[in-house]
């Protein structure tokens, strides 16, 4: 597509435009969005322990600086007044604590044993899972259960900053108050067990949460069901000795608990038995004792402390900041997975793609070099070249000198676009016999074509652009399939001619495999979407049938294809019919030139919906040409970039080896088949070098620039015709040199 000016009245509500460009806020609502989707992936990873996660556990540690009677009291230990000071569980008196949850599975069947026994429980929970299962911790509180603190990612905290504690523990409470609509006094490290277990590296910490109003538990038995040792092991490794109390672990969490589940009610029976009763950690501390060889407390202040239930009511601006949290989890926890499925059928997409390209692209290639193929009697008969131009002094020379060349007999036919930069004046003093200049006002690119059209003498017109050479056989090459009566219009093989730098050889491969091989395919299925603006050919009675080209969508090159698809017409692609053409050379021009792309597909598209239930050739088309132009052209690019996102996610959060080879895999299926269209078109394997920097940058460029066409069409933008910098550095190609290059 040339550039032109004209501002374009679009279709329905995508098609809305008036004489302004584009807010710079809808740019920014694309960057927006990714940087959402981006943050929705890192909330979903940090809940799942996958970002920021430390599986650090210290073992072996000295314990020199922990005072002896904090290793040898009881399992509740705090600091009134800054002091330590433990407290033990009495006699006969069983404290049940379950680590690791909540858990939508075993934590509730936990309750329900509770329930059933009417026994209380105390859960310590870890804050990602509270925010991602907070019904559950509102059960558990309702049924007068306590609660208290885990961390919010299950880390050791001996290994973590005084700011990553502070963060944890403020991270727990928050999920905590969103969720119930309370805070906790009570604190389990993770790794912990009983008191003997502190060590010079986990006691500043202890120290620090005391400081903060924590009670630090511990506990006196562990079940060690983690381990799954099997019932009655459980039940006996639970069971404290000679009648003392204790503080037992179990867990709800973390794993396959069906042990757990199946243990705990025989366990609780038989303590019963032996005359035990139940009670929570601050029940205990109501009615206990400073612990074995704990601190003693100030005279007064034991009951006094203890009387202070663990739970304290949230207050407004906390309960709503959790409510936040937990709202933001809710969309992550069906954001990413979905996403996660949404990109594993764009993959299928993808790759089916690839083999349905590859498969027609070998058999189009197969049947039109045959030796034998012919579209019927050779057209010898003169065509029309019309040359739309607006201020295109750096090319027009070329353009028409490379025309002049033609083994095919033309007339060259320049329709100059109310040019000021004396485009019309150059190409009427290079003296080519063969070549008329026509002037209009400036008016747009679909009107010069139509004015071309309207002054063409012959009945098959070319159309190309302003900043485009042809070799010389390359009309001959593009009108031969018009021997064929049915055939409407022929896309030629348009090239990119400044391949030389990075962005021109990322347009290189772009062209070769995503347009070429495209094209292709589309031939064969008979429902070819575009004729490219740098290289087509018309018969001038289809065009006009049609109603010449349109100026409804930017896209006019498109908008006609469709519109003969509609008519009846057939569209093919002739393969050998090459025209160099003037990539954009800068990330800005090239931007504004796919943004007018994109966005011109998609009028284009709305202003043919009607044929997807037509029929005939256009309910073909709308039943085959336009899901695969929506599903390829628009759908899946915007999602494809979400791929190496999440690649990256996982290379540096979940199994980097894994994600790597995944991501090398798809880069060598794609890498194949550029390397086919490559071969097909005989080109040079060596621009397929930057392959892999294409789909790490280019991509997420056409990502944007279809975010940013897609909510300029939802919410009825306004978008004006771009007129791109030419330089000119696209002459006209020596014949031998372009067969050479061609190689």
């Amino acid at each position: 597509m040339a550039s032109s000016r004209r501002r374009h009245a679009g279709v329905g509500r995508i098609g809305r435009i008036r004489n302004q460009a584009v807010p710079r806020p809808r740019a920014v609502m694309a960057l927006l969005l990714l940087l959402g989707l981006v943050s929705m992936m890192l909330l979903d990873g940090y809940l799942r322990t996958e970002i920021g996660a430390d599986q650090r556990v210290r073992s072996g540690a000295s314990a020199d600086s922990v005072p002896d009677e904090v290793l040898d009291g009881g399992p509740f230990l705090s600091f009134p007044g800054g002091e330590a000071r433990t407290q033990s569980v009495p006699d006969r008196t069983i404290v049940l604590t379950f680590d690791d949850g909540p858990d939508p599975e075993w934590t509730e069947q936990v309750l329900d044993v509770l329930d059933e026994n009417d026994v209380p429980g105390t859960f310590f929970l870890v804050g990602s899972m509270i925010s991602r299962h907070p019904d559950v911790v509102r059960r558990m509180v309702d049924e007068g259960n306590e609660v208290g603190a885990h961390t919010f990612t299950h880390v050791d905290l001996s290994y973590q900053s005084e700011a990553r504690v502070k963060r944890e523990i403020a991270q727990t409470q928050l999920a905590l108050a969103g969720a119930a609509g309370i805070t906790t006094t009570l604190f389990r490290a993770p790794y912990s067990s009983t008191n003997d277990a502190i060590d010079d590296y986990s006691w500043p910490v202890y120290q620090r949460l005391g400081a903060m109003g924590y009670t630090s538990v511990f506990i006196d038995t562990d079940s060690e069901d983690w381990q799954l040792p099997g019932v009655s092991k459980i039940i006996q490794w639970a069971t404290p000795k000679n009648g003392k109390g204790a503080s037992v672990l179990f867990h709800d969490a973390g794993g396959d608990r069906s042990e757990t589940l199946a243990a705990l009610p025989a366990y609780i029976e038989k303590m019963k038995a032996k005359g035990y009763t139940f009670t929570t950690v601050s029940g205990a501390q109501r009615r206990s004792a400073p612990g074995d060889g704990g601190a003693a407390a100030p005279s007064g202040t034991v009951a006094g402390d203890a009387e202070q239930a663990a739970h304290r009511p949230a207050d407004t601006v906390t309960r709503w900041e959790g409510r936040a949290l937990l709202g933001a989890v809710a969309v992550a926890e069906w954001t990413v997975p979905g996403l996660a499925v949404l990109l594993a059928v764009v993959g299928v997409a993808v790759i089916g793609r690839f083999g349905l390209m590859l498969l027609l692209a070998r058999r189009h290639h197969r049947q039109r070099n045959r030796r034998r193929f012919s579209w019927g009697p050779e057209v010898t008969e003169p065509v029309t070249v019309v040359v739309p131009a607006y201020n295109e002094k750096e090319c027009i020379a070329a353009t028409l000198n490379s025309l002049a060349a033609s083994t095919h007999p033309i007339e060259i036919l320049v329709v100059d676009d109310g040019s000021t930069d004396g485009t019309a004046e150059i190409a009427e003093s290079l003296g080519l016999a063969n070549v008329r200049v026509v002037r209009q006002e400036n008016a747009g690119k679909s009107a010069a074509l139509n004015h071309g059209v309207r002054e063409a003498r012959h009945g098959i017109v070319v159309m190309m652009d302003g900043d485009t050479v042809f070799e010389p056989d390359t009309v001959h090459h593009l009108v031969q399939p018009f021997a064929d009566p049915a055939i409407g219009a022929v896309a030629g093989n348009a090239k990119v001619g400044n391949r030389s730098t990075v962005i021109g050889a990322w347009q290189h491969i772009e062209y070769v495999m995503g347009f070429n091989l495209d094209r292709r395919m589309y031939d064969l299925l008979r429902c070819m979407p575009t004729i490219p603006g740098a290289i087509g050919a018309f018969r001038r009675e289809a065009v006009l049938e049609v109603g010449g080209m349109s100026e409804d969508t930017l896209a006019e090159d498109t908008d006609i294809t469709i519109a003969l698809h509609r008519s009846g017409w057939r569209v093919v692609y002739a393969e050998h019919a090459r025209a160099w053409t003037e990539a954009p050379a800068s990330l800005g021009q090239l931007w504004r030139q796919r943004y007018r792309w994109s966005y011109g597909t998609m009028q284009a598209l709305w202003k043919h919906r009607g044929s997807v239930t037509d029929r005939g050739p256009s309910g073909r088309f709308g039943r085959v040409g336009m899901p695969l132009v929506v599903l390829f052209q628009i759908v899946t690019p915007v999602f494809a970039p979400l791929i190496d996102v999440f690649t990256l996610y996982a290379m540096l959060f979940v199994d980097f080896r894994a994600s790597l080879l995944a991501w090398l895999a798809v880069l060598g299926v794609q890498l194949f088949c550029a390397a086919y269209a490559f071969r097909l078109d005989r080109e040079k394997y060596r621009y397929l070098l930057m392959l892999p920097l294409q789909q790490l940058a280019y991509r997420q460029l056409m990502y944007l620039v279809l975010i940013h066409s897609c909510v300029t069409a939802a919410t009825g933008g306004r978008l004006r015709w771009q007129k791109l910098k030419r330089t000119g550095e696209v002459g006209a190609p020596d014949p031998a040199a372009a067969r050479s290059e061609a190689r």
